[in-house]
Formats: structure tokens, C-alpha cells, sequence
């Protein structure tokens, strides 16, 4: 089995979420997003980004603004519409209870019960 793969696949899985989480907090440049997921060793690379703002922006969860640059075209800056902020919520619950149950399962302290053996009663 291949843990590139696998480790690929894990972030894959939240990585909407973090990049949400980024435009939450405010109006945000997609090479702003990049940086900080690479500053939380998230490493996205900007032709896997701006797919996925597209498609978040046709559900309905971004939208953005056009900004004039000193130095270049004009940039685009998204940030979260209300309908965004409900799904950020949601994905926010549903990350705590996955966070949580990983937790329990990888905690060696954990309280998991492991049934006991059963008796074969047809000796």
C-alpha cells in the first residue's frame, strides 16, 4: 500500500474545509490562501485551488470582488456569502464530530469496550 496516496487522500478530505476556514475570516486574494495553507504545512498548489473556488462560488458559498493592482490586472478577492457561512457551519460540526471520534479510536487512553469472547456453546 502506498502512504503518499493515502496521506494525499486524508487532505484531500478537508481540504475545503481549511480553505473555508481561511475565507471566513475575511476577504482573501487565492495566493493569500495558498500561502497560509503552506505556512500550516497544507501545500495547494493554485491550478487545485481556483477549480475548487469556482466550484464553491457556483454553489453559492463565495463571491468575490474585483480589486485594482498597482502592479498588474486587477485581482480577485472572494469571501463568504451568508448561504457560504451555513455551509461553513456545517462542515465545522461534522469536522468536530470526525475529529473527535479519530480521537477516541487513535487515543491510547480511549474507553473503546471490545466485546468479549463468546462462549461456543456447541461443544
Amino acid at each position: 500500500m502506498d502512504i503518499q496516496n493515502t496521506q494525499s487522500q486524508m487532505r484531500k478530505g478537508v481540504l475545503e474545509f481549511c480553505i473555508l476556514s481561511i475565507i471566513r475570516q475575511g476577504e482573501v486574494y487565492p495566493s493569500d490562501i495558498v500561502d497560509k495553507m503552506k505556512g500550516a504545512n497544507l501545500h495547494i498548489l493554485e491550478g487545485t485551488l481556483y477549480p475548487l473556488l469556482t466550484r464553491l462560488k457556483n454553489a453559492g458559498y463565495l463571491t468575490y470582488r474585483w480589486v485594482e493592482s498597482n502592479s498588474g490586472p486587477p485581482r480577485k478577492y472572494f469571501l463568504m456569502t451568508d448561504a457560504g457561512l451555513q455551509f461553513y457551519g456545517e462542515l465545522e460540526r461534522t469536522w468536530k464530530e470526525l475529529a473527535d471520534a479519530v480521537q477516541t479510536l487513535t487515543s491510547t487512553n480511549g474507553n473503546i469496550e471490545v466485546p468479549e469472547e463468546i462462549p461456543n456453546n456447541n461443544q
